[in-house]
């Protein structure tokens, strides 16, 4: 595919990076007003680059944007990253995707977004902030993505002191339980596993699982990880993603939300703003503007501060605090390796959470020119890849039990979708033409359901 993303601030090059990792024939070119950016990636990635007003008809000309499969406008201006889509719509594109961040525009750009030739709209802060409140309406869960429109989820979860997997077997659990999931990882200190069926869980492991949405309830009910409702929440940070997690947190009326920003200008903003929540101006890094503001009876804690090692400072400190589920926005790649020695558990990336949508769009929209894949999540840390695709070209093994096929090593079949029913899959189970079909593993790049076979 011919792709030219314009702007290559934090986003715009975590999406570059993502691409280039891809095993996919892209030709990408980058578009950035600032001239040693773009000559620096162009040094580092196998890319073309232009240098210039992304939303400028001559520099999308001189970028031969015209016949170009995707447009990607990532800049930090709402305004030109439209008007980009407009200009790339004008030249023939056919699909773009606008990054597009103020509340303000969020229903009329969506209302107008086929006029404005916008295919996809991205809101990292959005989306992070939905991250976010799922975490804290789920407080036994760690991460959750989901496949097949909702029907499947794919969630992590922290096997702590008290959950009966502690000491049991892969196996035994799968004769206990009754509900249906199926695991699909583990991540074991720096280790990350795909398991087999003698595998034992140990306190500390974070686990992945696939199950329908009507059985995750069951699920941590039967294993003890349901845990009382959070209601208090305490967040440090007044920017967008504040906004948003506030707003959506304090229109469900069991939570009570409280809001610290410093700047007078931005928290008289969210206090008009946000008239279900309490918002107060202050430095939310001070311990002691913590305490007098009460967060040892906090439950829950959002750490979104613009600086990383603010964040992490906080964080530790409501931890200590004895804070039952701490959050923490973490922008740097470099932290991620000590944030578990920190006892840094939830973090959200919000970099790393767009660029898993557009590519996951890439992925769809390669889909109709031969891939074969729907969805495509990367998780711990980008070590394992759940991938979703479509059975739609008939294939030899397909009608063949998966205990008479030879399945790659570190790769599982973790869900079908067929007829919209839901089967976690055993060795009886087959893949047919048509299914939709989850596959989970540490193998990068596969672009078709045959790459799973040995």
């Amino acid at each position: 595919m011919r792709i030219v993303i314009i702007g290559l601030g934090t986003i715009g090059k975590t999406v570059l990076k993502a691409l280039s990792a891809e095993d996919q024939d892209h030709t990408i070119t980058v578009i950035d007003e600032d001239k040693d950016t773009v000559e620096s990636l162009i040094e580092k990635y196998d890319v073309f680059g232009v240098v210039g007003n992304g939303a400028c008809m001559d520099i999308q000309k001189e970028a031969k944007v015209r016949g170009a499969d995707l447009v990607i406008a990532l800049t930090k201006s709402d305004e030109l990253n439209i008007f980009a889509c407009l200009v790339a719509k004008t030249l023939g594109v056919e699909n773009t995707v606008a990054r597009v961040r103020n509340p303000d525009y969020s229903q009329q750009i969506m209302d107008m977004k086929d006029e404005l030739g916008i295919s996809m709209i991205v809101n990292p802060e959005k989306e992070t902030a939905s991250e976010i409140f799922n975490l804290i309406d789920l407080p036994s869960v760690t991460k959750m993505e989901n496949f097949a429109k909702g029907k499947v989820l794919l969630v992590e979860v922290a096997v702590d002191e008290g959950c009966s997997l502690v000491g049991e077997s892969l196996v035994s659990i799968r004769r206990r339980l009754s509900s249906k999931v199926l695991v699909c990882a583990v991540q074991r200190d720096d280790e990350v596993l795909i398991p087999a069926g003698h595998f034992v869980f140990r306190e500390g492991d974070k686990v992945s699982f696939t199950a329908e949405a009507a059985v995750l309830g069951s699920f941590l009910a039967e294993v003890n990880l349901v845990k009382t409702p959070l209601k208090n929440v305490m967040i440090v940070g007044g920017g967008e993603i504040s906004y948003y997690l506030a707003d959506a947190l304090s229109r469900k009326k069991k939570y009570r939300v409280k809001l610290i920003e410093n700047k007078k200008a931005e928290a008289e903003r969210l206090a008009d703003a946000l008239p279900r929540a309490t918002v107060i101006r202050g430095n939310g890094t001070r311990h002691d503007l913590l305490i007098e503001e009460g967060i040892e009876a906090m439950d829950a804690f959002v750490a979104l501060t613009d600086i990383d090692e603010e964040n992490l400072v906080v964080s530790m400190f409501a931890n200590k605090m004895k804070v039952r589920k701490t959050i923490t926005k973490i922008k740097s790649d470099d932290l991620y390796s000590i944030l578990g020695e920190l006892g840094v558990e939830n973090n959200v990336s919000p970099k790393d959470i767009v660029a898993n949508k557009i590519i996951s769009y890439i992925r769809a929209l390669a889909n109709k020119r031969g891939s074969n894949v729907l969805t495509l999540y990367r998780l711990v840390e980008g070590k394992v890849e759940a991938l979703e695709f479509l059975a739609k070209k008939k294939a030899k093994f397909y009608d063949t039990p998966f205990k008479d096929l030879r399945v790659k090593e570190n790769c599982l079949v973790a869900c079908i979708i067929r007829d919209n029913q839901v089967i976690i899959p055993d060795g009886n189970s087959m893949i047919q033409q048509g299914d939709n079909v989850i596959v989970v593993t540490t193998h990068k790049n596969f672009d078709d359901l045959g790459d799973i076979i040995i």
